[in-house]
């Protein structure tokens, strides 16, 4: 359903632009982060032109379009209002948190199995539903959404649906970016919010441990397991040292292309044969269980330095913001982008970056909503649909108007 509805507002966007019934609406953050994004799909097709595999990697580099419409997609998507599209975002993620939720303990206690939501995946599940989470914590921390307290009740459900899907790596990303939110938003924690606040962070760890103790310590039981298996005995049949052994081949794959990688159609012939050659097993993948250890094959030095060019630029633009404004909509929008790289940067240490279509949609909403709000200009309207002056403070809440446009006196 992402996949479906931002790549055909992709394509729509192509086409009300090419009809000039929309304009490019470009700016300084939005060309940087165009930039990095179009290098890195140019890096994967340099990649399969020297090793002369385009014709047959085409059907693998399609998808790629997913990246090329960030520019279209932010033109289009910039002639809204910016608290209006604050709302969306924070209402539609209170939306997924919950039936995340409902979804997550109907899988694991009616059809006994790992939540994976709508996604067919539990990893991407709980990817995608711990972005889902911070932004419900990261509205109500902000003050920009009036209504907290489901917020907050939300981001706990969320996190009860992430713990049954038994991911572990976003166990990890989940407090990282907790941690994040909340060091964005310290300035509104004082006082008696800070009381407030850590009675509320004890309350859901014990909500948290008696829900999820049995689930969390299952799989570290399993992690602990999977790592003696494969120091002891050498045996690579597991979660931990299936993994092992994809770095492992990954890497040999990398020293053999290291500049231009094998081309994204030669990950699976890679990953089988390393598999017989190297362990003697009959396995396969369809990445390294690591994103960037995947760039490096697929594409070498060049796809992994650009894959990486696009955190960093996104993550540079919303530094800036967050260092040089107060404005409470633009620091919801630099705390989206923050949310997202810490979420993909350690979600993809033990499995997919990018490359998926769902993980692949997601990024980009998150990267073109965040930067258009953190530091984009809204597009222009015609003359029968543009607000009058001062509307689009109307949705802030009284103490985020005068956080946003501070007294003179």
């Amino acid at each position: 359903m992402v996949s479906f509805v931002f790549n055909g507002g992709g394509l729509w966007s192509v086409l009300l632009i090419a009809f000039k019934k929309r304009r490019f609406n470009i700016d300084r953050a939005m060309m940087a982060l165009t930039i990095a994004i179009y290098a890195y799909c140019a890096a994967n097709l340099v990649a399969s032109i020297v090793n002369n595999t385009l014709v047959q990697d085409a059907p693998r580099l399609i998808p790629l379009v997913t990246f090329l419409f960030f520019p279209v997609s932010y033109s289009t998507w910039s002639i809204s209002q910016k608290t209006t599209l604050v709302r969306i975002i924070v209402l539609s993620s209170l939306a997924a948190c919950f039936v995340a939720l409902l979804l997550a303990v109907a899988q694991q206690y009616w059809v006994g199995m790992r939540a994976k939501g709508g996604a067919g995946n539990a990893i991407v599940f709980a990817e995608v539903l711990c972005l889902a989470v911070m932004v419900c914590v990261a509205g109500a921390l902000s003050g920009i959404e009036r209504h907290r307290i489901a917020l907050l009740c939300a981001a706990l459900g969320g996190t009860i649906a992430i713990i049954y899907s038994e991911t572990r790596i976003v166990w990890l990303a989940l407090p990282i970016a907790g941690i994040a939110v909340l060091l964005i938003n310290q300035r509104m924690l004082r006082g008696r919010n800070a009381v407030r606040l850590l009675l509320l962070l004890v309350a859901v760890g014990v909500v948290v441990a008696a829900v999820g103790f049995q689930t969390i310590s299952g799989r570290i039981d399993f992690l602990r397991a999977d790592w003696n298996a494969l120091r002891a005995q050498g045996h690579y049949d597991t979660s931990l040292g299936f993994r092992v052994a994809l770095w492992e081949i990954g890497l040999k794959a990398f020293r053999e292309a290291p500049l231009f990688g094998h081309g994204v159609g030669a990950t699976q012939f890679l990953i089988r044969q390393g598999f017989r050659d190297q362990f003697e097993m009959d396995a396969g993948f369809n990445h390294f269980h690591n994103g960037f250890l995947t760039a490096l094959v697929q594409a070498g030095l060049l796809g992994a330095v650009t894959l990486a060019a696009i955190f960093v630029v996104a993550a540079t633009n919303a530094a800036l913001v967050l260092r040089n404004s107060t404005d409470p909509i633009e620091r919801f929008g630099a705390t989206m982008i923050v949310i997202v790289v810490i979420t993909y940067l350690t979600s993809g240490m033990t499995g997919i970056l990018v490359g998926h279509d769902i993980l692949d949609s997601v990024l980009m909403v998150f990267l073109v909503s965040g930067t258009y709000l953190a530091c984009g200009r809204q597009a222009p309207l015609p003359q029968d649909q543009t607000l009058p002056l001062g509307a689009d403070d109307q949705a802030l809440p009284p103490a985020m108007k005068d956080l946003a446009h501070p007294s003179t006196q």
